[in-house]
């Protein structure tokens, strides 16, 4: 029988549990909507509830379009609708799951409705989901099961956690028990026959982008093979696989990035594309020979990440607006400084993505190429056959571009032409590896480049640090202690509470869930042009950038602290308290 599901705006579907149970009935009750709630809570203003509304898309709810705009919690949405729709919510962190009943639901219809079975009562069967008004799903699990079904609302990632816990780490065990014990000689053969060590693989990838992981590290021991994730900056072990499966896993790894599998004396580099939860995942896998083996690590590029949003790169409202006056320019170089896993990528993404225009040709060369931008001519970086950010770059100044994108300034060649392209009238936006923005400028010097050339073609330097934000589910406020009092008055500044997180399922007991940036925006003005002409140390460069108000970067983390978005000791971690 075909069922089709309806919209209604006066009618809403309820499941009835009581007389017909288990079938769906309409019933003309006005509930209390979803947006009037929330503001009675104080989650959200009226010009938020309003702009929300006039830009979601038909299809979208209202909750997802507040959630994707970052401006409740799904934590709060969840606790929200339970008032509006009068259905229970549960936690399932540490749930006390029956594991029988994950046979009883299959693993394709959880993954597909987003459901797990909670418990049995009777002929009843609670269950947990994201959606508790779809009743389709509702009434095709009633058919496989034979239970009449209770619904509760739960987070996305909570059941996610749980597909992943009880469904796939069951069949783990399993093909731990599938894998013979081989030597590496009989790697390439298996490689070609064996469907565990592909399972295997693809759950470890999955199980890193439900948890919302940026890397993946396999590291070789000297008994075993030690699987950890990178969440939120910060490393995680995972799980621990048997040394005999080491030689497997890399195998396969190294065939889906398409390199060279009989080669273990030196590194090297690859890509994966593939789909993960029908999500496109862009994979970057390094290998490195250690004395127990080669150690992997793929960077997870999430393509379905919106990065072309520069208000949403934690900017304040001074840096943001001297950075935007500093990339609309017609020439000169802008710089993004900071270490690896700073985030520089996303910024200089999103700042072509801001001047991206059918007006303007804008070409990249990168190393590698990590997200692909429609109207953007990208060049990938292949020392192999000659062509280096130099030559690249070089090759592009033919080809009549408004703006340029170099990866990295990393030599005194390819910093020289980006110079000239920037006297030439263009546009040149890169990175350069330096502690801050001060630095940038006499690491230019260091290399070999005259100071007026410098002073010639830099319009600005950006530095930058990522740091995890405070769970927004558990935040608690607290006293500041002494020593921040003292941090916040070194630098002119006055805190009276910190928050903290307290731990919560949601942020897995950490007390931070996501990261943001924060960042120090040097404009090079013409007093610091003069300075630096005149052989000023990086002392003399930053009395003027504090005359300029410069906001640097310890002062941009402690703000935030004062927002109550992070703590002093994010801050502290990433940036120095001179």
């Amino acid at each position: 029988m075909m069922k089709i599901k309806t919209r209604n705006t006066t009618k809403r579907a309820t499941w009835s549990n009581r007389g017909n149970e288990g079938t769906c009935r309409t019933m003309a009750i006005i509930r209390r909507r979803l947006g009037d709630i929330l503001l009675e809570q104080g989650l959200i203003t009226d010009s938020q509830l309003k702009d929300t509304l006039d830009d979601k898309g038909n299809d979208q709810k209202l909750g997802d379009a507040l959630l994707q705009r970052g401006l409740i919690t799904e934590q709060q949405l969840i606790e929200t609708l339970e008032v509006q729709l009068g259905i229970p919510h549960v936690s399932l962190f540490r749930y006390p799951f029956d594991p029988n009943l994950f046979n009883v639901v299959p693993k394709e219809f959880a993954k597909r409705n987003m459901l797990v079975p909670l418990k049995t009562e009777g002929d009843k069967l609670y269950v947990a989901m994201t959606d508790p008004m779809d009743v389709i799903s509702i009434d095709d699990l009633r058919l496989i099961t034979g239970f009449q079904i209770e619904p509760s609302i739960a987070a996305k990632d909570d059941i996610q956690k749980t597909i992943t816990k009880f469904y796939e780490e069951e069949s783990y065990d399993d093909m731990l028990d599938e894998l013979p014990e081989i030597s590496k000689e009989q790697t390439d053969e298996l490689m070609d026959m064996d469907a565990p060590i592909v399972r295997l693989v693809n759950q470890l990838l999955s199980n890193a982008v439900t948890q919302k992981a940026s890397d993946v590290h396999l590291d070789p021991q000297e008994n075993r093979v030690v699987v950890r994730y990178r969440i939120d900056g910060t490393l995680r072990n995972e799980r621990t696989l048997p040394k005999s499966m080491q030689g497997m896993i890399i195998a396969r790894i190294k065939i889906m990035a398409d390199l060279d599998i009989t080669e273990h004396r030196v590194p090297q580099d690859g890509r994966i594309k593939t789909l993960v939860d029908f999500r496109p995942i862009d994979l970057r896998v390094s290998t490195l020979p250690t004395v127990f083996g080669e150690k992997i690590v793929m960077r997870i590029l999430d393509l379905s990440n919106n990065l072309t949003d520069i208000s949403k790169l934690g900017f304040n409202s001074l840096n943001l607006k001297r950075f935007m006056n500093e990339i609309e320019k017609p020439n000169g170089i802008v710089l993004i400084s900071g270490p690896t896993g700073s985030g520089k990528s996303s910024t200089l993404y999103a700042a072509l993505g801001k001047l991206n225009d059918e007006e303007v040709n804008i070409i990249t060369v990168e190393d590698p190429v990590e997200y692909q931008l429609e109207g953007i001519n990208q060049i990938q970086v292949n020392s192999n056959v000659g062509l280096t950010f130099a030559a690249g770059l070089r090759s592009i100044l033919r080809q009549d571009p408004d703006i340029v994108m170099v990866g990295e300034i990393r030599d005194k060649e390819t910093v020289e032409i980006a110079i000239r392209a920037s006297l030439t009238g263009h546009l040149v936006l890169s990175t350069i590896h330096t502690n801050d923005s001060i630095a940038s400028v006499t690491r230019l010097m260091d290399m070999g480049v005259e100071p007026f050339l410098v002073t010639a073609s830099l319009n600005a330097v950006v530095a930058q640090r990522l740091i995890r934000r405070v769970c927004r589910d558990c935040r608690e406020v607290h006293e500041p202690t002494v020593r921040e009092r003292e941090i916040f008055a070194k630098r002119g500044l006055e805190i009276n509470e910190i928050v903290r997180g307290a731990g919560c399922p949601q942020c897995n007991m950490s007390g931070y869930k996501g990261r943001m940036a924060i960042h120090e925006v040097l404009v090079v003005t013409d007093e610091m042009k003069s300075v630096i002409n005149a052989g000023g140390s990086a002392a003399d460069i930053r009395k003027i950038a504090i005359q300029d108000g410069t906001i640097f970067l310890i002062d941009d983390g402690l703000m935030k602290v004062q927002e109550g978005i992070t703590t002093t000791e994010e801050v502290l971690r990433v940036a120095i308290a001179d």
